[in-house]
This record gives structure tokens, sequence and C-alpha cells, in this order.
């Protein structure tokens, strides 16, 4: 039996109640570690990284998105009913990045980094972080309705839609501009929209996801090679030759299925065919996703991160959900590798980031960034398939 028909056998005794068994594992290991070692007592906010032993890392930037992405985190997993101390995680962590990443030069928007003790590093606004920022704002509202939590929403998107909106299309990289523009901006704000509208039932979050859905249609990815592009000139013209990212092509997957909910607007047909194109950037000898390929179905880079194991599992999940048959055992089989090659960290409630092709890890350090990704997967599958 070859390695790849070993792992997949594999993947098959695993996935059985792999659900189960990483719900526990989130709630018994990752959520505390990331609310005790993760946060900073002294000057407060999360830790941006662990160092290999599981000790906080003080001396590492404080990432805005990280920030968001942890309060996200713990909103969720008090939403799910997983842990009900993560409200209260949840809108500390908010506090603290209302106070220090929120216009702390006068103008308005998020500051991108701050050091670690709470003072601006890098005061851009950038679009990726008000991504996350938008996402931990309305998963925080969903559990309390909160006025001023909707009050900081609405903010929020009127500095995105009136500083950071391009004539083009989408939003710009931030302010000061520059590029290439990327698509991973625009999807993380439409994941946001989903997810404000979800929160809030307010039809102006769904007319906002709409526009990124159209800007999806018409700029970002090509329905010839059916394939998403991940950098663009400023009107949105392709940077051959085109980079794809079959984690970016999975998440999309799953996030098309989510716009579908909230509008009735059919994407099957898209979804079929990103996760067909992200199933064709695999590493043999795991069935992972690799990194980055090119429009022509071939590898540029055989390394592989985290992310886009989590998002291959979400986009079957969204198949699931729209039910397609056997999606529900490959949603299973993909959590079933994300746990054996990288949750299996000797820091219990931390995982391993990133591989080359043989299997080595390339990050010594344990990134919080990652919480985000393994969480929700999680709580996508409990919801659809568990």
């Amino acid at each position: 039996m070859a390695e790849g028909d070993t792992a997949a056998a594999a993947d098959g005794l695993d996935s059985a109640d792999i659900v189960a068994r990483l719900k526990l594992r989130v709630i018994e290991h990752c959520l505390p570690l990331w609310s005790t070692e993760g946060w900073d007592d002294q000057v407060g906010g999360f830790i941006d990284r662990l160092t290999p032993d599981g000790r906080a890392d003080f001396a590492a930037p404080r990432r805005v998105f990280v920030q968001a992405r942890q309060i996200y985190c713990y909103a969720k997993a008090a939403q799910m009913g997983w842990y009900p101390q993560g409200r209260a995680i949840a809108l500390k962590g908010l506090e603290h990045l209302l106070a220090k990443a929120k216009a702390p030069d006068g103008k308005p928007g998020f500051v991108h980094t701050l050091k670690p003790d709470g003072t601006v590093l890098d005061p851009l606004r950038d679009s990726y972080d008000h991504a996350f920022v938008l996402l931990a704002l309305a998963t925080v509202y969903a559990l309390d309705r909160d006025a001023q939590i909707r009050a900081e929403i609405d903010s929020l998107c009127h500095f995105v839609e009136t500083e950071l909106r391009s004539p083009h299309g989408g939003v710009h990289e931030g302010l000061p501009t520059s590029l290439p523009r990327r698509q991973n901006p625009q999807m993380h704000l439409f994941e946001a929209m989903i997810a404000a509208f979800d929160a809030t039932h307010d039809l102006v979050f769904q007319n906002r996801a709409g526009n990124f859905f159209s800007l999806f249609l018409a700029n970002l990815y090509d329905k010839q090679r059916q394939v998403l592009g991940e950098y663009f000139e400023e009107d949105w013209s392709k940077i051959e030759p085109v980079s794809v990212e079959p984690g970016h092509q999975a998440e999309w997957t799953w996030l098309l299925k989510g716009f579908e909910r909230i509008t009735g607007c059919p994407t099957g047909r898209y979804r079929g065919e990103l996760l067909a194109s992200a199933l064709r950037y695999r590493d043999e000898a795991t069935g992972c996703l690799v990194d980055e390929g090119d429009a022509g179905g071939n590898i540029r880079r055989h390394t592989r991160r985290l992310w886009p194991q989590t998002e291959i599992a979400k986009a079957w999940i969204a198949q699931a959900e729209a039910g397609e048959a056997g999606a529900a055992d490959e949603a299973r089989a993909a959590l079933a590798r994300l746990e054996r090659h990288y949750l299996s960290h000797p820091v219990v409630g931390g995982w391993y980031d990133q591989f080359d092709r043989e299997g080595n890890s390339l990050v010594a350090t344990i990134p919080a960034s990652s919480f985000y990704h393994v969480l929700c997967a999680v709580a996508e599958a409990e919801q659809v398939i568990g």
C-alpha cells in the first residue's frame, strides 16, 4: 500500500468521532491555553504567539487582526455554549482593542500593529485587519445585542465605505494605498458582512455582502480557468502568471454557501468549481493542501500551512450542508488530517503552523492567528455534520 493510501485508510479510521474529539480539544485545551498563557495580564490584550514550549512570547508585536481573531474565538465559543466564560474574555479583549488600536493617533480606523506595551508600532490602516475587527464585533454583538457594539459596527463600516473603498470596486489594500491588490481582504470583508447580517438581521449587510459577491464574479474569479486569482492591478486586471492559493479556493466555497444561506442566491456551480480546483493542489504523501499553485494546476510551493486544511474541511462541510453525497465523510477525513499532522503538538492546545515537502516543521513558534481557523472549522463541523 502506498503512503498516500495508508494516509487515506488512517483518515477513515480517525474520522469516525473526529468532530467530538476536536470539540473536546478546543474546549479543554485550546480555549484555556490562549486565555491564560495567551493573555497579557500586565498590559492587556492577547499574546501574538507562544514559544515552542508553550510560554507567552511577550516580545512579539501584537498584530491587530490577531487580537480581533481571538475575540472572535471566545465570543463564538460562548455563542456555541462550549465555553460560557468566553463572553467575558471576548469583552475584555474587545475593550483592550478599542482602547489601544482604534484611532490612537486621532485618525479614523484601526492601526495595523501594536508594540508589546500597547503603543502603536505601525499606524497603517489595513483592510484585512478591518475585516477581522468587523467579524469580532459582529460575533460579540450576537451574544448580547449591545447598542454600543452596534455603534462600533456602523462606525467601522462607514470608515470602510468612505475611506477604503476603491473607485474600481472593492476596497484598497489599506491607507496609504498600495499595490498589488489582493483578493484576500475582499474575501474576509465578505465573510464579515455575512456574519454581521447573521448577528443583526439588517438587510444593509446583505447588500454589502452582495457587493463583494459581485466583485468575485466580475473580477476575482476566472470563469474560463475556474480559479480564483490572488493578485491584481489597481483596475482588477490579472497579474500573470496567476498565483492560486488552494486554501482560498476552499474558503470561498464555504463563504459562497453562507451567502446563499442569507440571500437565497444560488452558488452551487461556483462552489463545485472552486472545490475541484482546490483539490488539484494536494501533497501526495499526506493528502493535505499545499500553499500555492498556478492557474494550470501545477504546484508552485510544496510547503503546507495549517489554515488551508481547515478551509478544505469547511468547503466539504458546506457541500454536505447543500446535500452533496459523500461530502460529510470528506469533511471528517480533512479534519482527521488536520488533527494528525497539525494538532499533534507537544504543547496541548497548540499546533504546528507549516511543514515543508518532507514534513519538517518550518515555524518554531505557535501562532495565535491559527486559532480562528481551527475553532471555526470545528464549530461548522458540529453544526452541520456533528
